[in-house]
């Protein structure tokens, strides 16, 4: 897909795609998340991203929540452990009203002590809803074991200690150190002239004062295998099992996303999902998951069964990692793997707020951005003995951790 970038003296960078739709889509990523909260501050980075639609310098909260709203466009943000994100969809002619809100809630927000007090009480209802979910929970407490001693084990969402100690100055210091110009990017997705959308970036924020402190991540060590069992009141056994693994810049990145995808990514043809679910019956969801960040990455595979069937489901899942691992796939069923999976990746092109904002963390990523055909390309040069190689060590079971929630039965 064609696209341009402007880079502003300040270093933010103005990302264009161009589109034949009356919908235009953009956003504004900053590189960064919660692995880069101070200690004790886990939650802070998320804390933020609430806190930006609550008052501006010339905004209040109803302006801010009315201001795409009011033209009926869609506007959201997220947090993750890298990345903040604020998100919006948009009729063609409101680009001007989009990317002043942006500019505005990102870089002229005053966080007053009152709002910040309502927003906790939201995120403290927040984290209890998480907690009433163990499907999702179970994630959270994996990988504050799988990164135990570093800031990627923080929950998003932060603890009821953390959130309710946060300070205004907390904040403030937080968006100082992180919200570094140079790793920040808008991205606009619309049809417009590539010098309709640079002179718009000039416009709207240009006026942003260059910051560029040095971007410190510890990278996360990889800790002895562990095997933990939590027993909960709730009706089902869930589980992860899962490691440390390949990074965003790892060569080998292409050929765990194919496998991952093979084994127990999307659709109902899966390894895991006709083995596990539909010969068996003995869980409802079962899939893998592979989330590569920039210095490390995280393979999973989670199920959810009744307690009873725990043990057969857990036996069953080594059971087809081992036949994996024994044998090889052929050449016939790695290309059909491929075409599965670049089917996928194709029609995933549709979903265009999920587009421009995966080219723009890319860029962040990369420096650059890989066209369709770069992207098949990379999943076409995996071969045979490259993704046997990765299964051999991914779905080692001497090497996985395993995280479990188990009922308390009567």
């Amino acid at each position: 897909m064609e696209y341009n970038v402007h880079t502003l003296a300040n270093g933010i960078r103005v990302l264009h795609v161009p589109s034949a739709s009356t919908i235009s889509h953009a956003c504004i990523i900053v590189n960064t998340g919660s692995r880069d909260e101070p200690e004790q501050k886990a939650g802070l980075a998320h804390f933020i991203e609430h806190l930006i639609f609550k008052r501006t310098e010339k905004r209040s909260t109803n302006q801010i929540l009315n201001r795409l709203e009011s033209v009926g466009a869609d506007l959201n943000a997220y947090t993750t452990k890298e990345y903040t994100c604020v998100h919006a969809s948009f009729l063609n002619p409101y680009l001007d009203r989009t990317l002043d809100l942006f500019n505005d809630i990102i870089f002229h927000s005053t966080f007053p002590e009152e709002e910040m007090d309502k927003e906790k009480g939201v995120i403290l209802d927040e984290i209890a809803s998480y907690l009433d979910q163990p499907e999702e929970a179970i994630n959270d407490d994996f990988e504050d074991m799988l990164f135990a001693g570093n800031p990627l084990g923080n929950n998003i969402l932060g603890t009821t200690d953390s959130v309710n100690n946060f300070t205004r100055e907390d904040v403030i210091n937080f968006r100082n150190a992180n919200y570094r110009t140079n790793e920040i990017v808008v991205a606009v997705l619309g049809n417009y002239t590539f010098k309709n959308v640079a002179n718009k970036g000039n416009k709207y924020f240009s006026e942003v004062k260059e910051n560029s402190p040095s971007l410190n991540r510890v990278k996360p060590v990889i800790l002895k295998p562990q095997t933990i069992e939590i027993n909960k009141p709730i009706a089902q056994s869930h589980c992860i099992l899962g490691m440390q693994t390949f990074s965003t810049h790892s060569e080998q990145k292409a050929g765990l996303m194919l496998l991952n995808n093979y084994f127990g990514g999307n659709g109902m043809s899966s390894i895991l999902n006709l083995q596990i679910r539909e010969k068996y019956g003995i869980a409802y969801t079962i899939e893998s998951n592979f989330s590569p960040l920039s210095d490390t990455g995280i393979f999973s595979i989670y199920f959810g069964t009744d307690k009873e069937k725990h043990q057969k489901a857990l036996s069953l899942i080594f059971k087809e990692m081992k036949k994996l691992k024994d044998n090889p796939l052929n050449d016939v069923q790695l290309q059909k793997a491929k075409n599965k999976f670049i089917g996928q990746i194709a029609l995933s092109e549709e979903n265009r707020i999920g587009l421009i904002i995966s080219m723009a963390k890319n860029l962040i990523d990369h420096d650059q951005i890989d066209s369709l055909e770069q992207v098949f390309q990379k999943i076409n040069q995996v071969t045979t003995s490259g993704i046997n190689q990765i299964a051999n060590e991914v779905l080692d079971a001497a090497q996985l951790n395993i995280f479990t929630f188990s009922p308390i039965l009567e």
